[in-house]
């Protein structure tokens, strides 16, 4: 049997989303070599090292290029831009953490980047590949509940990180709650629900003071379909009942993802039936890295656009930066011309 070339990867920032990768590399370490772990510092490097015989520890993401091929770049997000920049000058091929950076000129250096590098850049919007997410979108597509007109997601969690974290400031961050962890769900609703039309965001910072920006989000937007779609996500959650939970409300039924038990379920009047389940995957409240790691060396090998390719991630990000500029004017916030297909190779709007 022919033995399959791995690739050789180094992960940029060691932190706790940098641990939780690390733990889920199982699946892939016969096409994978961790050959590095980055941090300023260096424990922290040294113990995402520790995961993986071999690899090195280092606080200079430079000092690891002749040792790579492929770079995962786990930092703060206003890190993405200068260092992504770097790997992808040095001829490495990057899965992002999201967002894939904080400004548009920033978010369009990395995409020519990487058409100049003939690289791949993917962004880890990894509900994307969630088992229970793609049997919502494999049931929604199927349309065999009829037609949708009303998806809610909701994400309840408690967020708290040290007097001095880089997520507290919006500088740093990008914006608030809805920029850092609703980008997810922006992303999923424009993939679930197509160009959206207009959309209002309110947030707050009541409850989570520690938040320069809003801890708080909830977002309502309307699609070209007529649908509209609705995300509500907070990091002040002391307790909850929903927890990560969504609701796709269709003219036949109510298809419910619900992630504290892993399942799929379809509601019609007083009637609940699983359609179905994540038993046997990875635990449901995890974070499916690992099929997104998958889907990145699989892109790297056949040359092929990632599902969470640079471009829709740009788009998901317009929709939030007009949702915060409207929310500022204290109006609605249009936003036509910024769906899925009216993007051009380089990630600039089309015509």
């Amino acid at each position: 049997m022919r033995k399959v070339k791995k690739h050789r990867l180094a992960i940029i920032g060691c932190g706790g989303m940098a641990e939780a990768h690390a733990q889920r590399f199982n699946r892939v370490l016969h096409r994978v070599e961790v050959v590095a772990a980055v941090d300023v510092i260096p424990d922290r490097a040294r113990a995402v090292a520790g995961h993986f015989p071999g690899a090195r520890a280092a606080t200079d993401h430079r000092d690891v290029f002749d040792d790579c091929d492929a770079a995962l770049l786990v930092l703060p997000h206003h890190l993405h831009h200068p260092i992504g920049l770097d790997f992808l000058a040095a001829g490495k091929h990057v899965l992002m953490e999201k967002p894939l950076a904080n400004t548009e000129p920033q978010c369009l250096d990395l995409i020519r980047a990487s058409i100049k590098a003939r690289r791949t850049l993917m962004v880890a919007y990894c509900m994307r590949f969630h088992p229970l997410v793609l049997a919502l979108k494999e049931a929604l597509d199927s349309r065999a509940y009829g037609d949708l007109f009303q998806m809610s997601l909701w994400t309840e969690q408690f967020s708290k990180y040290d007097d001095a974290s880089w997520v507290h400031h919006a500088a740093t961050l990008g914006g608030g709650q809805l920029f850092s962890h609703g980008c997810h769900y922006i992303d999923l609703l424009l993939w679930f629900l197509g160009r959206p039309v207009e959309g209002a965001h309110i947030g707050t910072n009541l409850g989570t003071p520690w938040m320069e920006r809003e801890g708080t989000s909830h977002v309502t937007i309307r699609f070209e379909s007529g649908a509209v779609g609705y995300h509500a996500g907070t990091w002040g959650a002391r307790g909850s009942r929903l927890g990560y939970s969504f609701h796709a409300h269709c003219t036949e039924a109510m298809i419910e993802a619900r992630f504290a038990s892993g399942r799929l379920y379809r509601h019609k009047g007083d009637k609940e039936e699983v359609l179905f389940a994540t038993e046997g995957e990875t635990h449901h409240m995890q974070k499916p890295t690992d099929n997104e790691m998958i889907h990145f060396l699989d892109c790297i090998e056949s040359g092929k656009q990632p599902l969470t390719d640079p471009a829709s991630s740009l788009q998901s990000l317009r929709v939030i930066w007009r949702l915060y500029e409207a929310e500022d004017r204290k109006t609605i916030a249009h936003l036509r011309g910024l769906g899925l297909d009216q993007v051009d190779e380089n990630g600039m709007l089309k015509t």
